[in-house]
C-alpha cells in the first residue's frame, strides 16, 4: 500500500476510505457525471462561553449581505450565493487586514442543500442551520474559525436559537474535529450516489431510503433538537486544525 493510500485509509477508517475511492473512481470515469457523498449530522448547543478568549482581535467579522458582490477570491459562484439568499440565509466573513479570511452561512427554518438533492428541514424555532463554514488555507492555524463561531453564536442566541445543526462530509477529517472540539452531538448519516440525473439517498433517518430522478424531487430529513441535553461542553479553545477548510 503506498503512502497515500495508508494515510487516507489512517484518516478516515476503511469503510469512508473506501466510499472516498469509489467516489473519486466514479467521478474520473464519468467526467464529473456520477459522484458520492456521504455525510454526518451533528448539532452543536449555542453557549455563551467563549472560544478566543480575546484572541484574534486583529480579526474582523461582518455581515456578507444580499446587495453587497461577492468579494474576490470567494470559493463560491455569484450564482449559489444569490439562490441562498433567496432561502432566507444569511453569512457572515471574517476579515484580516481587508482580505477575506473566511465565513460561514446560517439559516433558520429549513436548507436546500446545493451539493446533492435534499432539503433540511428543523421543526423547532430554537434550532438553526449553518453549512459551508470556509476557511483561507493560509488562516488554518489561526483564530478565523473561533471568531467567526463566536461572532455566530452570539446572533444565534439574540435570536433565541439553542442548538445549529450541520452536515459535514465523511470524507473531512479535519473539520469533523475541528467541530469535535467545540463540542457536537451526533444526529445521523446519510450516503447519496449521483449517477447523471438519478440521485440514491440510504439515511439513518426518515425516509431512510429515496430515489430521485430530477431535480423537482428529493428527500426532506427532519433534526428534531427537542429532545439534546441542555449543554454540551465544548473542549477549551484553541485554532482549528490546519486543513480544515470547510464543512
Amino acid at each position: 500500500m503506498n503512502t497515500g493510500l495508508r494515510h487516507t485509509l489512517t484518516q478516515l477508517g476503511w469503510l469512508n476510505a473506501a466510499l472516498y475511492w469509489l467516489g473519486r473512481s466514479l467521478d474520473r470515469a464519468s467526467a464529473g457525471r456520477w459522484s458520492l457523498h456521504r455525510y454526518r449530522f451533528v448539532a452543536q448547543y449555542v453557549g455563551d462561553q467563549p472560544l478566543c478568549a480575546g484572541r484574534g482581535a486583529d480579526i474582523e467579522i461582518a455581515a456578507h449581505t444580499w446587495e453587497q458582490t461577492v468579494p474576490a477570491a470567494y470559493p463560491r459562484s455569484a450564482a449559489v450565493v444569490r439562490e441562498r439568499f433567496a432561502q432566507g440565509a444569511y453569512s457572515l466573513a471574517a476579515w484580516r487586514h481587508g482580505r477575506l479570511a473566511g465565513y460561514l452561512w446560517l439559516v433558520l427554518d429549513a436548507y436546500q442543500e446545493d451539493e446533492v438533492r435534499v432539503r433540511y428541514r428543523l421543526p423547532r424555532a430554537d434550532a438553526s442551520w449553518d453549512f459551508d463554514v470556509w476557511i483561507a488555507p493560509d488562516e488554518r492555524l489561526g483564530w478565523a474559525f473561533p471568531r467567526l463561531w463566536d461572532a455566530a453564536r452570539q446572533q444565534l442566541r439574540e435570536r433565541g436559537v439553542r442548538w445549529t445543526c450541520s452536515r459535514i462530509s465523511a470524507f473531512n477529517p479535519a473539520s469533523l474535529r475541528a467541530h469535535a472540539r467545540i463540542g457536537t452531538v451526533r444526529l445521523g448519516d446519510a450516503l447519496f450516489v449521483r449517477c447523471g440525473e438519478w440521485q440514491w439517498m440510504f439515511a439513518t433517518m426518515a425516509p431512510y431510503i429515496h430515489l430521485s430522478r430530477h431535480d423537482a424531487s428529493f428527500p426532506q430529513l427532519t433534526f428534531d433538537t427537542g429532545a439534546l441535553p441542555d449543554v454540551v461542553p465544548p473542549e477549551p479553545p484553541c485554532p482549528p486544525s490546519k486543513k480544515s477548510a470547510t464543512s
